[in-house]
């Protein structure tokens, strides 16, 4: 694994490590003065690693949790044979395993598939969150909740064709990066490569190639270039069967 290049937080960028989390938590409930505080307060180091970089190994103990602040992440088994299956995948503003708090080690990785930029939060500061701000760590449990909704979902998709799977998964990407202002109705970047399409999907490289394709001539998506364009995202929601519910991006007291 490459080592990882150490940030300090107060010098990365103009904007915060927590901005990101924090669109993602508004989109669903308010977030105080103070909880916002809570959360600038627990933010330890924040590193950046290259594409293909194990953040956390499978079966290693953990001693903090991980903020995704740019690029994308993937939770992976392995099937022998250099065979992998991408069981979730991360974007900026996602908190990928906070349940390491409880549970202190996972049973997968979590692999770089863009470069990455994280902010890692100790578990003894998230401790004081679940202590002295009720409110506030319901709303990160809430992600937790997301993250295994999205989860069924990705399973429930695999009856589906190769098409309708693809475009689920660009709908659902669309729309969570849209959440905390990476994307827009009309496009999104997207740092995968056919093959990462094809380990979410359970299809091939080739396959996945030959369905970007048709989704190409039949005028629902255009990816290039690190981009996928989206002429009439109703359109393209309406051919992958997307029912944004399970995101659960309504704001609603928590």
């Amino acid at each position: 694994m490459t080592p990882p290049l150490y940030v300090r937080a107060e010098q990365t960028d103009a904007e915060e490590p927590i901005d990101t989390l924090v669109r993602a938590l508004e989109r669903r409930d308010d977030v105080s003065a103070r909880e916002r505080a809570a959360l600038a307060a627990a933010v330890g180091d924040v590193r950046v690693h290259p594409p293909g970089d194990v953040l956390i190994r499978a079966g290693a103990l953990t001693e903090s949790s991980t903020l995704l602040l740019e690029g994308m992440l993937s939770r992976q088994f392995y099937l022998g044979e250099d065979k992998r299956q991408i069981v979730a995948a991360h974007v900026a503003g996602d908190f990928v395993d906070l349940h390491s708090l409880l549970l202190k080690r996972l049973d997968h990785d979590v692999v770089a598939l863009s470069d990455v930029k994280v902010a890692l939060f100790p578990h003894a500061a998230l401790r004081r969150i679940t202590e002295k701000e009720p409110h506030l760590a319901r709303l990160l449990w809430l992600l937790t909740v997301i993250d295994a909704a999205v989860h069924r979902e990705w399973t429930g998709r695999l009856g589906h064709s190769a098409a309708v799977r693809v475009a689920h998964l660009l709908c659902e990407l669309q729309m969570r990066l849209t959440i905390v202002g990476g994307g827009s109705d009309q496009g999104f970047p997207l740092a995968l490569t056919q093959a990462d399409i094809g380990d979410m999907t359970g299809l091939t490289g080739i396959h996945v190639n030959r369905t970007l394709r048709k989704l190409r001539e039949s005028g629902l998506v255009i990816v290039r270039a690190g981009y996928v364009s989206v002429p009439d995202v109703a359109h393209l929601r309406a051919f992958a069967r997307f029912d944004p519910t399970y995101l659960y991006a309504e704001r609603i007291p928590r």
